[in-house]
């Protein structure tokens, strides 16, 4: 049988990487990604998936070990797919992330920026305040598996902790097993929400079947013993209930202090993972946006208002856009609670404008985009329309803030000023990044 076939171990050498920092094998025949590789490093690997142009592989060995290479500190590391770079110095691991912007502009949006920035960055560690763990009943391992996906296969990763999760939540991942394995609906129980606020830490229960009594009575005592409110969800978004405490649960904010403001969020609302992140990339947009008393801003993708808000504290009025109405009346209920009377918010989908919205009136002196990884390309198709002379662009995808910054450059009229990383999902490929254009 072909080596092709029977997926025999293979062993060479690794040249380059990827932009996600997998290590490539460019031997005879197809290239071979291999995740957990490092320039330079001897390695022998298992090809896992077959493209037409490209193999994936699952390293076994490092033969020949490359400088760079550091301990993983998470014991799950290798068989867990939440981290990919937990092999790479965390500075490293930042010059992959600039190479991988730097690149995206040049390449594909034909721009480059006057200014290239330092890296937003913190510490490393148990920075995560929001996630989805996945949880699966495995009869043939006798317990429940609560945690993230394997990194080559579908399953879920067996594992007692996580390093990145914002504490407690970092801790809890083998109570959870036990208190998922105890309850009669632990088959029906297939995800797990968390959310790390300032002030509380609530855990959002999936449930496909109701709870049995017995069932409530363990999950409320789970969250009387580890000071967490728990949640069940057995619908939609609109469908929460409080489990525990079952009375008057505390609302739950995290704190911008730079601009005296507490934002409140549901516990499956959208909020940047890394609150100390978030506290620099705000003040840093805000300080790029140079909005004055006189100014006019119009914040496009707003959520809950995390730029909005605190862009109000220093211009003179401020529209925040958002597509999911939830979102926008919790902006809303923010602004009331942080005494903000220039500020407004209203729901429209901003992938399906045609341009006569109300809003594109010409009349803005700033805008702020902060899309999702799909860009914000039905937005620039009128951005003349809106007037702004300054821009600061929130990315969370390389390419599409590339694509974008092309289009702002070349049929509009604007210069990219400045752009850098921001690490907010360390020892992780994804490349969150922003950038400042003037007309």
């Amino acid at each position: 049988m072909a080596r092709a076939r029977r997926r025999e171990p293979e062993e060479g050498r690794i040249d380059s990487v990827t932009h996600d920092g997998r290590g490539i094998v460019a031997g005879e025949g197809k290239k071979v990604f291999v995740a957990g590789a490092l320039v330079g490093e001897s390695v022998r690997f298992l090809r896992r998936k077959r493209r037409r142009n490209f193999d994936e592989a699952e390293l076994l060995e490092v033969l020949e070990a490359s400088p760079e290479r550091v301990d993983a500190r998470c014991a799950a590391y290798g068989r867990c797919g939440g981290c990919s770079l937990q092999h790479v110095s965390i500075e490293q691991q930042r010059d992959i992330k600039a190479r991988t912007l730097w690149d995206s502009l040049e390449r594909i949006g034909g721009v480059s920026p006057a200014e290239r920035l330092e890296p937003l960055t913190a510490e490393p560690w148990n920075y995560r305040r929001r996630a989805r763990l996945a949880v699966k009943d495995v009869p043939a391992k006798g317990r429940v598996l609560v945690g993230f996906r394997e990194r080559h296969a579908p399953f879920i990763a067996e594992m007692e902790r996580c390093e990145v999760l914002a504490r407690p939540v970092d801790g809890l991942l083998l109570p959870l097993s036990e208190l998922i394995g105890s309850l009669s609906i632990r088959a029906r129980l297939p995800q797990v929400e968390v959310a790390v606020a300032d002030n509380a830490t609530a855990l959002v229960f999936r449930v496909l079947d109701p709870p049995t009594a017995g069932d409530l009575d363990r999950i409320r005592a789970f969250g009387e013993q580890h000071g967490i409110q728990a949640w069940l969800q057995p619908g939609g978004l609109d469908s929460l209930e409080c489990a525990w405490p079952d009375v008057n649960p505390e609302p739950l904010f995290y704190a911008l202090p730079g601009f005296d403001l507490n934002v409140g969020f549901r516990p499956i609302d959208f909020v940047q993972v890394n609150p100390e992140i978030n506290e620099r990339m705000v003040e840093q947009a805000v300080d790029w946006l140079e909005p004055g008393p006189d100014d006019r801003v119009l914040d496009l993708f707003c959520g809950i208002g995390n730029f909005t808000l605190p862009i109000a504290r220093r211009a003179g009025h401020v529209l925040g856009i958002e597509g999911e109405a939830g979102l926008v009346g919790r902006a809303g209920a923010n602004a009331s609670l942080n005494g903000l009377d220039n500020v407004e918010f209203t729901a429209a989908d901003l992938a399906k404008i045609d341009g006569s919205e109300r809003w594109f009136d010409g009349s803005w002196d700033r805008l702020l985009l902060d899309p999702a990884r799909s860009g914000a390309a039905e937005v620039l198709e009128h951005v003349q329309r809106i007037g702004a002379q300054r821009i600061v662009y929130v990315s969370c995808h390389p390419g599409t803030l590339a694509r974008d910054a092309g289009t702002l450059v070349r049929e509009h009229g604007y210069r990219l000023e400045a752009a850098g990383i921001i690490d907010m999902f360390p020892h992780t490929a994804h490349v969150e990044s922003m950038a400042v254009f003037v007309k």
